[in-house]
């Protein structure tokens, strides 16, 4: 199991800070490459920018709770949420073999 975490690439947990305005403020958040990855990949989905997505979410938290706590841990459960989401799961194909009878038996 170790093995899976291990060989990870040390890219994914490099961590980057990167600078953004939200809601007319600057600001900074640092985060794992892997959770900028997946942000990227979000936003383009959603066509926009990261900084565009970021400051959506942002103003929706704000708007739902009426405070953001932790915005960086929020995104961070938010790529958790979304890979969850976005993995299909498949059954494992489990053949049936049936036996081919002898004309003798």
């Amino acid at each position: 199991m170790c093995h899976l975490f291990a060989h990870q690439p040390q890219r994914d947990y490099e961590s980057q800070t990167r600078s953004l305005r939200i809601g007319g403020h600057c600001t900074s958040i640092r985060l794992e490459m892997a959770f900028w990855d997946t942000l990227e990949e979000i936003a383009a989905k959603e066509n926009m920018s990261v900084g565009k997505f970021l400051t959506t979410l942002y103003n929706e938290v704000l708007d739902h709770h009426g405070e953001v706590n932790n915005f960086a841990s929020l995104l961070r459960c938010s790529c958790l949420i979304y890979r969850s989401k976005s993995m299909v799961t498949v059954p494992e194909f489990k053949a049936t073999v049936t036996p081919i009878l002898d004309a003798a038996e």
